[in-house]
Formats: structure tokens, sequence, C-alpha cells
């Protein structure tokens, strides 16, 4: 059920991620959060109208920072002519609880980036309704071709700071977050150069050892791409990229929970280990046909398969998936693996802190999702509240 609202009204008895005990949210008439404040507040008179959500959770909606297409549409394949998708895509993804996104470009040509990237910073200053394009996350070139993955190799580049120049063109501003392998750079200056340029820097498609991710946060990449995937595996003698990772008190890393790119057991020891939604949050990885049905679909000049939503290429060769953000929060529960209240942050407030924007809180625009546990069914659900400018 979807709700708007034009005048204030006062939220009461619901459960709020970071908040302790029941909350009362209250909305102005331009859908701004006022204060989010315990019950029993006193002082508080207001002659608003009261939404009472009987202990439900009330969060804002996902932030997927990592999303290479939707509704058939690759991101790096933007052109003039199919540039209106991103208005369908937006309202989609809004419909699915998100409430702002990276359109994500996997490694391809130089020349279909910067096309892309010049598409998107059109689009970027004029967005209306649906899900918010919040920059763009460059998922290569500069990624190991050991650890390529999906990624086709004849585009792989080095990594200096003169092919980061030529990559980038005029449209550094447009990218949010860059994914590298940091063993690459041979020099030490390469992340250096792309903070100063306001981009995250995430390590992955990597084959990093533990020392040389260290280093590599030490000069600033503050995230790492899809935990566990493409990278080296944890091991009791050589941690590893991830496992360096894991013990910085600094750095985020991205994980996938559709039950394929890694295991339910191994997510709940990444989940334990880093204080789940301290050091984590959910990416969808969703690939062009996320919105579509099962079947084989074009993907750069090769063909995925799609099943029960996980994406694969000819060789059996995982490419993504094809589920929705908050699926993974709901797989996360259902799986018994992550508490509802860690579950519905790890996708909204986790990946606004990853990109350093705030957690729900007053001032924020009050673009809410209901959240209900059915004790009965044991099967978590949602719906969004409020539509607002």
């Amino acid at each position: 059920m979807i709700q708007a609202t034009q005048n204030p009204v006062d939220i009461i008895n619901a459960r709020v991620p970071g908040y302790k005990d029941l909350q009362m949210l209250l909305v102005n008439q331009e859908g701004i959060i006022e204060q989010i404040l315990p019950m029993g507040t006193v002082g508080v008179d207001r002659c608003a109208p009261l939404l009472d959500v009987v202990g439900d959770w009330i969060s804002l909606g996902g932030v997927d920072l990592q999303i290479n297409g939707a509704l058939g549409l690759a991101f790096p394949d933007l052109t003039d002519i199919n540039a209106h998708l991103l208005v369908k895509i937006s309202q989609f993804l809004w419909d699915a609880g998100v409430d702002g996104f990276l359109p994500t470009f996997v490694t391809t040509s130089v020349e279909n980036i910067q096309r892309s990237l010049a598409i998107i910073a059109k689009v970027l200053p004029s967005q209306q309704a649906g899900a918010k394009i919040l920059g763009v996350h460059l998922e290569g070139p500069f990624l190991n071709f050991q650890k390529r993955g999906a990624h086709p190799a004849e585009y792989l580049l080095p990594l200096t700071i003169d092919q980061v120049k030529w990559v980038l063109g005029n449209y550094a501003h447009v990218v949010k977050i860059i994914t590298l392998a940091p063993e690459l750079d041979l020099t030490g200056k390469v992340i250096p150069y792309l903070r100063s340029l306001g981009i995250t820097v995430s390590l992955g498609h990597s084959q990093a050892t533990a020392a040389q991710a260290q280093r590599a946060f030490q000069e600033g990449a503050t995230m790492v791409t899809h935990a566990f995937n493409t990278m080296p595996v944890l091991h009791h003698r050589e941690p590893g990229l991830l496992g360096a990772a894991i013990i910085h008190p600094d750095v985020m890393c991205s994980f996938i929970a559709d039950g394929k790119h890694v295991s339910p057991t191994m997510l709940q020891i990444l989940l334990r280990a880093s204080y789940q939604e301290k050091g984590l949050f959910l990416v969808s990885d969703a690939l062009a046909p996320l919105g579509l049905p099962d079947g084989v679909y074009p993907w750069d000049s090769r063909q995925i398969e799609v099943k029960n939503g996980t994406a694969q290429l000819a060789d059996g060769t995982l490419s993504g998936t094809t589920l929705p953000l908050l699926v993974g929060v709901q797989n996360l529960v259902k799986w018994g693996i992550c508490d509802v209240e860690s579950a519905i942050a790890l996708a909204t407030n986790a990946p606004r802190q990853a990109i350093g924007l705030p957690r729900i809180a007053k001032s924020q625009p009050a673009n809410l999702l209901r959240w209900h546990w059915d004790e009965t069914t044991k099967e978590l659900t949602w719906e969004r509240l409020f539509i607002v400018g």
C-alpha cells in the first residue's frame, strides 16, 4: 500500500533501526522528518493525525551501490536512443523500495564508458520522481586478469594515473565509486589521486594480499566490492584482501545475499566478524534482466542465462543476479542469520554511511518503508508509506 501525504503526521509505536525502544516520527507537511523521539516523550503537543504502526519497523528506502542495469538495459550500453529508459528504471526501483542507486558500469571499452557517463551527467541535475541516481560506480576496467570473473579480458587496463584520466575523461564528477585491484598500482599514487577527485575507492576483482590491501587502505581505499567473490579465499596463514578489510575499522564491504554468490553459512561468519551494518552493506549486483522473466539475454557481445534470479554465462561463470535489493534483506532474516533490525539497516542505513550520506534522522525526507515481521508465517514484508517531493 502506498500512502501520500500533504499534511503533518505523527507515526507512533515504531521500531527504527539504530534507535532503542519504540519511537515516534514527526513528519511535517513538506514531508520532512522533524523529530524521532522515544514514545512517551514529554512536551510533544501537536494536532497532527496519528499513524500507529503497532511495533512495525520504519526505515528509509534502500540504497543500491552496485546495480548493473534493469528492464533490459545494461547501464554501460546507454545511448541517446535508450536513455529514456532511465526514467522507467528509476520508477521501477522506487517501487522495489529503493530511494537511490549507483548505475554500475562493468568493464567495457573506454568509448562505451565515456558515452554512458556523458548521458548520466545530463540526467543527474534534472531527476524527478523515482529512485535517484546518486552517481556512477565504475567496476573496472582496472581489474586483475586472474580475478576478472565475467568481465571481458580485452577491455582490462593497467592501473596508472594516465589510464585513469583517460577513462574518466571530463566526467570524474559523475563517478562516485570505482572498483579496482590495488596490486596493479606499482606507484602507490592512484588511490590518493582518485580520493582527491572525491571518488570512493573500493577494492575488488583482485589478488591482493593482506599487506597489499592494508597499504591500499592507508592510501585511502575505504570499501571492498562483493565480499568473497573474485578475491582470494580467507586462509589461516594469508587472510588476503577480505581478511584485512574485516579487521579494519574504517572499511566497509559490500555483499550479495542471493544464496548463490556466497553461502548463507559464510555470510553468517562475515556478519559476525564485521559487526554487521558497522562494516557491511547489501548490494543487489543486479543485471539488465532485473524486472524481466527468466530467459536468455544479451550481455555485451555474449549471452547470459537467467534462472531463478541467477545469471550465468554459457561456460557457467556466475555473472550476477536479477533479484531486487530488498530481497537480500528478506533472505537474511529467512535464513535465520540476521535479526530484522540489522537486516533492514544493511540495505538502508549502511550503504548511506558507506558513501557519506546521513542515516534515518531528523531533517531527512520521509521516504519511508514500513516493515512487518509475521511471527506466524516467519515472513518479513514491506510497503512504502509516503511519496514526498
